[in-house]
């Protein structure tokens, strides 16, 4: 027979809960955006690169971008 005086483990009310820690979703927003950015950028370098070798293996010479002066 279970004891009465102890509180149940499983019941969970509102008041004993933790509130959420808003600075902890804005590091984990912060974070997920700064690896989007990051693909986005390796993903241009990539199709650059890309670019350039199908540029040398067509075999043509003068594959790199122009720059403007």
């Amino acid at each position: 027979m279970p004891r009465t005086d102890e509180p149940d483990a499983a019941k969970s009310t509102p008041e004993s809960d933790p509130p959420p820690s808003r600075p902890r979703a804005l590091l984990a927003l912060l974070l997920l955006l700064a690896l989007v950015a990051g693909g986005w950028l390796l993903a241009r370098h990539l199709a650059r690169v890309a670019d350039t070798e199908d540029c040398l293996m067509a075999g043509r010479r003068n594959c790199a971008p122009v720059q403007p002066r």
